[in-house]
């Protein structure tokens, strides 16, 4: 579970979001939303450490963060950032399988049955077994994009943050790494997603936080969000809901006639 107390984020002295107050449960897929620039990727990182805030408080499973051990906190939570670090010559399992750094101690390397196991695993619910003697470097966005996922999953943390892990990939691949994600969810994982499609959002997240005007808006189911006036607010232009055929309900911008 994931629990945040009025917490205020800024980078420098520019205030980006104030007074955050709320709480995940376990097992539940959060979407992240608002516009370019209002904090979500700050907000990730706050949450497992990586940015200081000026004031409030973040509890991992009661205990909090802020006290908490760089050890500690990567047993509890795994953040997603999809930047290209690695070294030319890692294949797809070495990157994978730096996941475990979390589980080892500094002074050993190898591999114990347990490292084994869930890198298999995690390379397994991402379809990338396969590719497992492949360069990394070789891959595709969206094999790229499977490889990351993986290894937020072999670090076997019970909470992931990804910041939008569907960014640049065709509707076949995103919708494929969203299902994933909602499985994991499903299997008590505690997910956190930053999310620019809205509706591709809606179609998995079990609730939507949004960010506008330096603030959280709210975090409701996606109808209830959808059918509200905080999207206006969040992006500065008209939203138009639209009811499907299988009752969900999906937002554009509003054109003029």
């Amino acid at each position: 579970m994931i629990e945040i107390r009025h917490l205020d984020l800024a980078i420098g002295k520019r205030r980006l979001v104030g007074d955050i107050s709320v709480t995940i449960p376990r097992g539940e897929f959060v979407a992240l939303l608002g516009p370019n620039g209002v904090g979500k990727t700050t907000f990730l990182r706050s949450l497992c450490g990586l940015h200081s805030v000026p004031t409030g408080r973040v509890y991992l499973d009661g205990e909090d963060l802020s006290v908490m051990s760089i050890h500690a906190r990567a047993h509890k939570v795994a953040y997603l950032a999809t930047d290209d670090l690695f070294d030319d010559a890692l294949l797809v399992r070495d990157v994978i399988a730096s996941g475990r750094y979390a589980h080892r101690v500094w002074w050993r390397w190898d591999e114990s049955p347990d490292d084994r196991a869930a890198i298999e695993a995690a390379m397994d619910a991402v379809r990338m077994t396969p590719f497992a003697g492949r360069r990394f470097t070789t891959l595709s966005s969206g094999e790229r994009q499977r490889v990351w996922i993986a290894m937020a999953l072999a670090q076997e943390a019970p909470i992931l943050l990804l910041d939008e892990p569907t960014g640049h990939l065709d509707v076949r691949v995103a919708d494929a790494i969203l299902t994933l994600l909602r499985e994991r969810s499903r299997a008590g994982t505690t997910i956190l997603c930053a999310i620019h499609d809205l509706n591709e959002a809606a179609a998995f997240a079990d609730r939507m936080l949004l960010f506008g005007c330096e603030r959280m808006l709210t975090c409701a189911p996606p109808d209830e969000l959808l059918a509200g006036d905080h999207l206006q607010s969040a992006y500065g232009i008209a939203m138009q809901p639209i009811m499907l055929a299988n009752g969900q309900l999906r937002v554009f911008p509003a054109r003029k006639a």
